[in-house]
């Protein structure tokens, strides 16, 4: 991560907020999905590995089809129990494969509901080790090719080089419910934990006006975004996504 002063040139307009979503399983439901999607301007739908299961799947695209939101895919680690979030020894096949596997999933849901797939975005860890590995990005950025979509990630890491790399439309993305280490790492929780919908705010307003945002160590960090991420398992999701549009609709 670059801790180089950034010009945020996006009209805040134009910048998007997404969420993820779909990460229920069988008789078990999470999240607060359908009363963010009145909110939000992008879903990305969980594809089974980490979380979700085919009928979730169905019922998320339908819904998100209904409010006209863009429909990226959200792979993650073939991890259920750890919902992701515990770190895997990969292979660059095997994170292209499980990626391909995942997004393909989506676009059977996508096809039947005459809806394109709009980007890829992956989860938890699987985000993280892409993020601190050239191979791995790779790897996955060969699925957002084949597919011709656009990747979502943290700029000024191999998500954002590999992409210019290799051609590969990238976005950049700014958290309000996740906390920032001193390299510019998200620090990804175990269990999610509700966040201030005007501490939301506040970090959105300064990373428009200046490009910061303060790490948990006090470091100014200075990221680049064009899409800002609202996770939707938190208790009050809605109201940190309320108060985010609200900062961009001023």
């Amino acid at each position: 991560m670059t801790h180089a002063p950034v010009i945020h040139t996006t009209p805040r307009t134009l910048l998007t907020i997404n969420s993820d979503m779909g990460e229920s399983f069988g008789l078990h439901s999470f999240g607060n999905d359908l009363e963010l999607m009145g909110i939000v301007d992008h879903i990305n739908v969980a594809c089974g590995f980490h979380s979700g299961d085919p009928d979730t799947m169905a019922t998320t695209v339908s819904a998100a089809v209904e409010h006209g939101l863009g429909i990226g895919a959200h792979p993650g680690l073939p991890d259920l129990v750890g919902f992701g979030r515990r770190e895997m020894k990969l292979t660059p096949g095997e994170v292209e494969n499980l990626i391909m596997y995942q997004v393909g999933a989506l676009s059977a849901f996508l096809q039947r509901e005459s809806a394109e797939l709009h980007h890829i975005k992956p989860h938890g860890s699987l985000y993280g080790m892409l993020a601190r590995d050239h191979s791995l990005m790779t790897a996955a950025a060969r699925v957002a090719i084949l597919y011709g979509v656009p990747f979502y990630g943290l700029a000024g890491t191999h998500h954002q080089s590999v992409c210019e790399e290799i051609g590969v439309p990238f976005v950049g993305e700014l958290y309000v419910d996740l906390n920032y280490g001193s390299e510019g790492q998200l620090l990804i929780q175990r269990q999610p934990e509700p966040t201030d919908p005007a501490a939301a705010a506040k970090r959105v307003r300064r990373a428009l006006e200046d490009g910061a945002v303060e790490a948990t160590d006090g470091t100014v960090l200075h990221i680049d975004f064009q899409s800002i991420c609202v996770h939707s398992d938190a208790p009050n999701s809605p109201k940190v996504a309320a108060a985010v549009r609200g900062v961009l609709a001023s």
